[in-house]
C-alpha cells in the first residue's frame, strides 16, 4: 500500500467520523440554543433545565440516525475490505 492510499483511507475515515457525528451534534446544538433562548426570554436561570431536554433530543436523534450511521460504517468497511482483498 502506497503512502497516497494510506492518506486516502485516513481522509475517508476522518470524513466518515464527521458524517457520523454531525447529526447528533447539530441536534444538541439546536436544542441547547433553543433552551438558552427560552431561559434568556423568561429569565428562568435553572441550571438543570438544559440537561433533560438535551438528553431526550439526543436519544431520539440517535434512534432516528442509527440506520444511516450503520449504513455509512458498513459501506466504509466494505471499501476497506475491498482494498485489503485487492492487495
Amino acid at each position: 500500500m502506497s503512502g497516497a492510499e494510506v492518506l486516502d483511507v485516513g481522509r475517508d475515515a476522518i470524513w466518515l467520523t464527521l458524517q457520523l457525528c454531525a447529526p447528533i451534534l447539530i441536534v444538541g446544538l439546536v436544542v441547547g440554543v433553543a433552551i438558552g433562548l427560552f431561559q434568556a426570554l423568561t429569565q428562568i436561570q435553572e441550571a438543570t433545565l438544559v440537561y433533560a431536554p438535551k438528553i431526550v433530543a439526543i436519544f431520539v436523534a440517535l434512534l432516528l440516525f442509527l440506520p444511516l450511521m450503520g449504513a455509512l460504517m458498513s459501506g466504509f468497511m466494505k471499501e476497506i475490505a475491498a482494498k485489503i482483498a485487492g492487495m
